[in-house]
């Protein structure tokens, strides 16, 4: 469906939690190195439970490797510096969503760069910045709404009900 991809991510349970969105969501996870954390650390097996099986996981020594790997690829970078919000976005399927480590961001150069491709997430005056994993869950399914949710199983749903 989409690309969600984590540069230099720091905190081993937000990676988790984020795999576990890309399970559910179909989304494949690219993780770029140096990660903060062992791919077998405890708590990052924990957050993602058993949905491990269910992610596809590539890895990159760096930016570069990933932008030469896909180099028609649309990127959308996600920076509290964005001007335009993550719904003006128009995003298509095989989108690649960029988000950076939790303590900076992603690095200012490449925002400069490529500051046409940037988005942020709103929110009120006076707060640095949300959960990445919370991040990564809202621009996907930002994503994933526009495109239909193609390939949701509506399990259970009250089709119909008040």
């Amino acid at each position: 469906m989409f690309n969600i991809v984590l540069v230099e991510p720091e905190i081993p349970q937000n990676t988790g939690n984020i795999a576990r969105t890309c399970a559910a969501t179909g989304c494949r996870l690219h993780l770029v190195r140096p990660l903060g954390f062992e791919v077998s650390d405890k708590y990052l097996k924990r957050a993602g439970l058993d949905y491990w099986p269910f992610v596809d996981i590539a890895y990159y020594d760096g930016i570069e490797e990933l932008f030469a790997k896909y180099p028609q690829a649309a990127f959308t970078f996600f920076s509290t510096k964005a001007a335009r919000t993550h719904s003006e976005v128009r995003y298509r399927a095989g989108d690649f969503l960029v988000f950076g480590k939790e303590t900076a961001g992603l690095p200012e150069a490449l925002l400069a760069e490529r500051y046409d491709q940037c988005a942020r997430i709103p929110m009120l005056g006076g707060i640095r910045s949300l959960n990445l994993a919370n991040s990564v869950a809202v621009a996907v399914y930002e994503a994933w709404r526009q495109n239909g949710f193609g390939g949701a199983l509506f399990q259970g749903a009250l089709r119909g009900k008040a």
